[in-house]
């Protein structure tokens, strides 16, 4: 690389690096099985022509390249595109989280091209960032914020069942935060309007990225102080408190619904 300047240095050396590739058609992943392992497409080139790139920096420090795809045309018969939320079944948990990100820079990328103010084209300004270079506006993926409570009653926990569900299984009571309320406020009114229940002991638990298409969850649990269940019926189709040996069908273990119900069944069988 004698003579070439640093910047050009810089850039041969980023061409020449292979990375994992996170390419999504709408909300579907693609993924590459190889002996009978499913896993995110690896090389120095996207296994199919793709318009640009984008570099994502996971939190261990790897850098990898997402895509948006216009087509869910496949690059070979050894290829499959899978739902992002189904992924979670095909690949590592670590590996989910990465693409859940990847998906959320690709989909921030797809809705960000042109700056909100003026209608001009925005260029990319950083890893997370655009700038408009007419009105000088910054933007920055846009997070919305949830909210999600397990609900205790003696030795029971409050159950429900959303309309926007898919399937048959019951959660928990969710809902996005508004402009000028605090999480705990949040809770409460979530709480109030889709059960008419009144709660007290609001505590976190824990919280989690939702990339579907791009949220953060938070998790609380909270003690039941009173009223009587009357669902929001736009919301909810049933919601009933259940115990140990009647709980319905849970959700899957990749949400922070089923982490808030393993932890209060792990704690009520502790007690046993």
């Amino acid at each position: 690389m004698a003579g070439l300047s640093s910047e050009d240095k810089t850039k041969m050396e980023q061409e020449e690096k292979t990375y994992h590739w996170f390419l999504f058609y709408k909300d579907r992943l693609l993924l590459r099985k190889t002996a009978g392992r499913y896993e995110i497409p690896y090389g120095d080139e996207a296994p199919l022509a793709i318009d640009h790139a984008l570099r994502v920096v996971f939190p261990d420090g790897s850098e990898d390249r997402a895509a948006s795809l216009d087509s869910e045309v496949l690059p070979g018969e050894d290829f499959e595109f899978v739902g992002l939320r189904a992924s979670w079944d095909y690949i590592s948990h670590s590996w989910y989280k990465k693409a859940g990100k990847a998906f959320q820079l690709v989909h921030w990328d797809r809705h960000s091209r042109f700056c909100p103010a003026c209608g001009r084209p925005t260029r990319q300004n950083s890893l997370i960032s655009k700038y408009c270079d007419h009105c000088h506006e910054e933007y920055y993926p846009q997070i919305s914020t949830a909210i999600i409570v397990l609900i205790r009653r003696g030795d029971e926990i409050l159950l429900v069942h959303a309309r926007n569900f898919r399937g048959t299984f019951h959660g928990l009571v969710a809902g996005f935060l508004e402009v000028g309320e605090t999480l705990e406020e949040c809770v409460r009114r979530e709480v109030r309007e889709e059960t008419g229940l009144e709660i007290r002991n609001i505590q976190y638990f824990d919280s989690q990225p939702w990339p579907y298409p791009s949220g953060l969850m938070v998790g609380f649990t909270a003690d039941y102080e009173s009223g009587s269940i009357k669902l929001q019926d736009e919301e909810l189709s049933a919601g009933a408190f259940y115990g140990l040996d009647n709980l319905p069908e849970l959700p899957q273990k990749l949400s922070i619904a089923r982490r808030l119900i393993d932890a209060w069944i792990r704690e009520k069988k502790n007690t046993l």
